[in-house]
């Protein structure tokens, strides 16, 4: 069962879902404060990134006996090129990620990340927000 909760940190609401023993954390929320009109394309740009793609990678190879690591290298190879591109739902569907969670709907929806990689991210968008979100 998946249980769904509200934090607020530097005045922007963040959702946190349960699910079991771990946490999942919005990124679509915390990219919104950094750019509340284009949080898909902060998430896309981070994701772009070779130090992210193999962030990624690596959690998913200590948290997940199901990823694709062949999939994962292609990634990889490509990570950093003006022509890449990739967003969480080619990520999770290419290489049977567990690390990120795509949720449709109005309200809850978006992408969330086990707080390992959600760290990772806030911290990518900045140090001090990380640090509340901590």
């Amino acid at each position: 069962m998946i249980q769904q909760r509200k934090i607020i940190v530097k005045n922007a609401d963040i959702i946190i879902l349960s699910k079991g023993k771990e946490d999942f954390i919005s990124l679509t929320d915390i990219a919104r404060f950094k750019d509340s009109e284009r949080s898909d394309y902060i998430l896309q740009n981070w994701m772009r990134n070779r130090s992210t793609i193999e962030f990624l990678g690596l959690w998913e190879k200590i948290n997940n006996p199901d990823f694709k690591s062949i999939e994962f290298d292609g990634f990889k190879n490509e990570a950093g090129a003006n022509s890449f591109s990739l967003t969480p739902k080619r990520w999770i569907a290419s290489t049977n990620a567990i690390g990120m969670i795509t949720k449709v709907g109005r309200y809850g929806g978006g992408t969330y990340a086990h707080i390992d990689i959600a760290f990772e991210f806030a911290s990518w968008i900045s140090s001090e927000f990380k640090l509340y979100l901590i």
